[in-house]
């Protein structure tokens, strides 16, 4: 063998891919915590989910914590990023409101998902020492209410709402109603019932001041 064909080796050998695909192995751990949660989720569930090896995951991953924390982005990136996006993009503030929640029905009770929002679900009963996903997770929650308010405070300027609207009970409002969204998608409600609940979101709205 040439030493030419021998350095040849040598490069693809150290270039050689991983032997499990990352994104996929990090969606099969969402999946486990979505449906499990943080605590009861084991690293051995998490790693025959995954079709890894610990050693495998604590190297890719880090540890069990950053493994969630990486799935958590990676679930808000993936269902919520593109809702979020049209919602604060729509110039009416009804019609933003009542898709969201219109959307949100379908991605809580979508077939190739667990039920329910894994912000709201998956870091239930968190040990008081996981300080970093306990604050993780409420930061997204802020997040999302911020979100609302800010689409709120649009909707005023723009004439669509009247200025006295109490903007951040509005805003909690309706982050409460979809959070609990996640709650009711867990106990088995159709489609049809979700949504209907949904719609009382835009109801919660005042009272439409002109036409945009």
């Amino acid at each position: 063998m040439s030493a030419k064909h021998t350095a040849a080796l040598a490069r693809r050998g150290k270039g050689r891919p991983r032997a499990f695909d990352r994104a996929q192995a990090l969606h099969s751990a969402l999946n486990v915590f979505w449906r499990r949660g943080y605590a009861p989720a084991s690293v051995a569930e998490l790693c025959k989910a995954m079709e890894i090896n610990p050693p495998s995951l604590y190297a890719t991953f880090g540890n069990k914590t950053s493994l969630f924390l990486e799935a958590l982005r990676h679930y808000e990136h993936t269902y919520w990023d593109a809702p979020a996006k049209r919602f604060l993009a729509e110039p009416d503030v009804y019609a933003a409101v009542e898709e969201l929640f219109r959307e949100s029905a379908r991605i809580l009770l979508s077939p190739e998902t667990p039920c329910g929002c894994m912000v709201v679900l998956a870091a239930i009963n968190i040990s008081e020492n996981e300080k970093e996903i306990i604050e993780t997770v409420r930061e997204l929650r802020r997040a999302t209410k911020k979100m609302f308010a800010d689409r709120l405070r649009q909707a005023i300027q723009d004439g669509q709402l009247p200025p006295d609207t109490d903007v951040p009970a509005l805003a909690g409002a309706l982050n409460t109603l979809l959070e609990g969204l996640s709650i009711q998608a867990r106990d088995d409600l159709s489609q049809s019932e979700l949504q209907a609940i949904a719609a009382h979101a835009v109801r919660m709205l005042p009272p439409r001041l002109h036409e945009i």
